[in-house]
């Protein structure tokens, strides 16, 4: 078991938040705490707080059955191209975390997601890579992959799809799990919020539902496999009165721009949302909102 807290997955994303926000990075730094003290500290129940504490007493060593490049794995930290990108992240992407891309047209949404890709499959770990809304075809990973190490077998490693209509990503949401091999080291959905817009008579609350299912996949899949995610989407307008509070055409003071399916099917502690602002061909900002415990905040591109 991993002596860090937050690369354990026998405890919930919110418990493991709710640790770090009080200060507790390792399972070590619980060793002179109580039960009774941990669960006023925390406001969480005593059973909570005791199945934690017996976490943090297990030995710190991994079972016989992980390998030592498993525990290895888990550990690994996946920085791109982009310095801003991985400042903002505080080094990289963490494996068995969520990325979600978002920016209006012309944004580099879909170069970073390949990018990310790239290195993945050189690597040697498996991709499953879905397009929704035909902005990624098979040539434009071939032309990722020209002077990459792997341009000669990036296609045994590349599993990649279409999928174009909400009932087609809501099949391959709950097939996601037994999806998952021994290799498969990341998804990328690009354009996740394209079936959703497609399906516009989709009444909210079966709406809000469909978000939870993936929000319940995704936490399992990067907790449990260990599986990095990365989504692309687009933005869309919303309107705020002058106090912050949300308006329409007639009262509305001014116009942001937000991530179309908002933050409903993201896990929460394990997510990094990164909103890409462009200010012209070759610059732009890229904006993190952060659940996870990084670093926020605009970084130039």
């Amino acid at each position: 078991m991993s002596r860090n807290i937050l690369l354990n997955p026998t405890l919930p994303s919110s418990t493991q938040l709710a640790l770090r926000r009080a200060g507790y990075e390792t399972f070590d730094d619980l060793s002179t705490t109580s039960v009774e003290a941990l669960s006023k500290e925390l406001g969480i129940d005593i059973s909570d707080s005791q199945s934690i504490i017996t976490a943090s007493q297990r030995p710190p060593g991994p079972p016989l059955s992980q390998s030592l490049a498993s525990l290895i794995s888990r550990s690994q930290i996946f920085a791109c191209s982009y310095p801003a990108v991985n400042t903002a992240l505080g080094g990289g992407l963490p494996r068995g975390r969520i990325l979600e891309i978002s920016g209006p047209p012309g944004s580099f949404k879909e170069t970073l997601a390949l990018d990310y890709t790239r290195f993945f499959v050189e690597a040697n770990e498996e991709v499953i890579f879905i397009d929704t809304q035909n902005m990624t075809s098979l040539a434009t990973i071939k032309k990722t992959f020209c002077n990459s190490s792997a341009a000669a077998d990036y296609q045994d490693l590349v599993r990649y799809m279409h999928l174009h209509t909400l009932p087609d990503l809501m099949i391959f949401i709950h097939n996601l799990l037994s999806e998952i091999h021994t290799k498969t080291g990341l998804l990328v959905l690009n354009s996740i919020s394209f079936p959703f817009l497609s399906h516009p008579d989709v009444q909210s609350s079966k709406r809000t539902a469909l978000l939870e299912k993936i929000h319940q996949v995704f936490l399992q899949a990067s907790a449990l496999n260990n599986l990095t995610i990365i989504t692309t989407s687009q933005m869309s307008t919303k309107l705020l009165n002058a106090d912050g509070s949300p308006g329409n055409f007639e009262t509305g003071a001014k116009a942001v721009m937000v991530p179309q399916l908002g933050s409903t099917y993201l896990p929460n502690g394990r997510s990094y949302r990164l909103a890409i602002v462009p200010e012209s061909r070759t610059t732009g900002t890229a904006s993190f909102i952060s659940y996870a415990p990084f670093r926020t905040g605009p970084a130039p591109i």
